[in-house]
C-alpha cells in the first residue's frame, strides 16, 4: 500500500472506530443517566466538572457547553483540587468527575473529599466496577472497546465518548429548561450565532448613510447621491412618500437605453414598488429576502416611513453571511 492510500485508510479506520463507539454509547443510556440529569436540573447550585489529563480538557469543553445553554458550570482540575482548589465546590453544587478508568490516584484522593462535603457526585467513566463508579451517586457509562490509537493507548475514542455524553447531558438540560433561541442569543451577544438571533435591520441602517432624492431630481443628482452615499442605490421620494428606487444597475440600463440623458428625471429611470423590509426585522431575514429576490440592497421602512438601506456587504461585515 502506497503512502497516500495508507493515510486515507488510517483516517477512515479512526473515524469508523470512533463512530461505532458512539453508536454503542447510545445503548448505555439508562435510568442512571436520567437520575443524573434530574439531579442537576433540581440543584440550586452549579455543576462543577473535574478530571485529569485529557479528561480535564473534555471537562472544560462540557463546562463551556453547559454555560452557553443555560446550566451554570465551572471547571476544576482534579490535580489542583487536592492542592487548594477544592474550595471551588460550594454547598449546593453538583460535581461531575470524568475519568476513563475511574481509578487514577488523583480521582481516588478527590472523591472522598467531595463526599465529605455532601455534594452529589456524578461519575463519568468507562469502567462500571471502578473506584469512581462505586462511590458516585450516579454513574454515566462511557465504556469503549478500544481507542482509535493502534496501540490502544492514546485517549481518542474514550474522550470522544466523554464529549458526546456531555453533549447529551447539556441538551437534555436545555430542553428541560425550555432554553430558547432568544436565551441563546443572550449568552452569545458577540458571536455570529448570537447576531443571527438579535441583530436587527435598524442596527445596521443606523450606521449607514441614508441616500434619497426627489422624484423630479435630474440624473446628475441621482448619480451623485448614489456615489456619495456609497450603497449603490438611492431611494426616490415624492415629498415624504417612498415611490421608487434607483440602483447602479438602473444607471447602466439608462445609458444603454437613451442616447441623450439630458432632461431625464429620477422618476423616469426608477424601479417602482421597491423591495422593502421592516426596520425591526432580524438582519438574517433581510439576507433571506435578498437571496429570494436576487438583490444586494433593501430599503428599510418603519411603517410607511423610509429609514435607510441595508446592504449585502453590511451582512457580510457583521458575519451574518
Amino acid at each position: 500500500m502506497n503512502k497516500q492510500k495508507a493515510i486515507l485508510a488510517t483516517a477512515i479506520k479512526t473515524i469508523t472506530t470512533e463512530s461505532e463507539a458512539i453508536a454503542h454509547l447510545a445503548t448505555l443510556i439508562d435510568e442512571e443517566f436520567e437520575s443524573a440529569v434530574n439531579c442537576i436540573y433540581e440543584s440550586l447550585g452549579r455543576v462543577v466538572i473535574t478530571g485529569i489529563g485529557k479528561s480535564a480538557i473534555i471537562a472544560s469543553k462540557i463546562v463551556a457547553t453547559l454555560n452557553s445553554t443555560g446550566t451554570p458550570a465551572i471547571f476544576m482540575h482534579a490535580a489542583d483540587a487536592i492542592h487548594g482548589d477544592l474550595g471551588t465546590i460550594q454547598k449546593d453544587d453538583v460535581v461531575i468527575c470524568i475519568s476513563k478508568s475511574g481509578n487514577t490516584p488523583e480521582i481516588k484522593m478527590l472523591v472522598p473529599l467531595i463526599k465529605i462535603g455532601h455534594n452529589k457526585l456524578i461519575g463519568m467513566c468507562g469502567n462500571p466496577d471502578s473506584f469512581l463508579a462505586e462511590n458516585a451517586d450516579f454513574t454515566l457509562n462511557t465504556f469503549v472497546k478500544k481507542e482509535a490509537c493502534p496501540n490502544n493507548l492514546a485517549p481518542t475514542t474514550s474522550t470522544t465518548a466523554q464529549l458526546v455524553m456531555g453533549d447529551a447531558l447539556a441538551i437534555c438540560l436545555l430542553e428541560l429548561r425550555g432554553f430558547s433561541s432568544q436565551d441563546f442569543a443572550k449568552y452569545h451577544p458577540g458571536g455570529t450565532l448570537g447576531k443571527k438571533l438579535y441583530l436587527r435591520v435598524s442596527d445596521i441602517t443606523g450606521n449607514n448613510l441614508k441616500p434619497m432624492v426627489g422624484a423630479d431630481a435630474d440624473v446628475k443628482q441621482v448619480i451623485i447621491e448614489i456615489s456619495e452615499k456609497m450603497l449603490g442605490v438611492t431611494a426616490v421620494m415624492n415629498k415624504n412618500k417612498l415611490v421608487g428606487i434607483v440602483t447602479d444597475g438602473d444607471i447602466r440600463r439608462m445609458l444603454n437605453k437613451y442616447e441623450n440623458i439630458n432632461g431625464l428625471k429620477a422618476k423616469d429611470i426608477m424601479t417602482t414598488n421597491p423591495k422593502t423590509i421592516g426596520a425591526d426585522v432580524l438582519a438574517i431575514k433581510a439576507l433571506k429576502e435578498m437571496r429570494a429576490n436576487s438583490v444586494s440592497q433593501l430599503l428599510a421602512v418603519d411603517g410607511e416611513e423610509y429609514v435607510g438601506v441595508v446592504h449585502l456587504h453590511n451582512l457580510i461585515n457583521e458575519g451574518i453571511l
